[in-house]
């Protein structure tokens, strides 16, 4: 049975968006390990950006600093 943990920022990820990576990871763990997708287990987690770091610093101020994970 497999389980999958992703972990997100708190920054606006829709339902939507949600649901695609839940299908999305499903079919390829499906695809891949050949597992029943009925047996396979997606959690999304969502943590709050001044609870995140990274390089030393808040994400939150690197938000500020305008500095993003969105692709170029």
């Amino acid at each position: 049975m497999p389980f999958v943990k992703i972990e997100l920022t708190r920054e606006g990820v829709t339902r939507g968006q949600k649901q695609q990576l839940i299908k999305g990871v499903t079919d390829l763990i499906t695809e891949v390990l050949n597992k029943d997708p009925h047996l396979t287990h997606i959690a999304i987690q969502e943590i709050d950006t001044d609870n995140w770091g990274y390089a030393g610093e808040q994400i939150s101020v690197l938000r500020e600093k305008g500095i993003t994970a969105d692709k170029k």
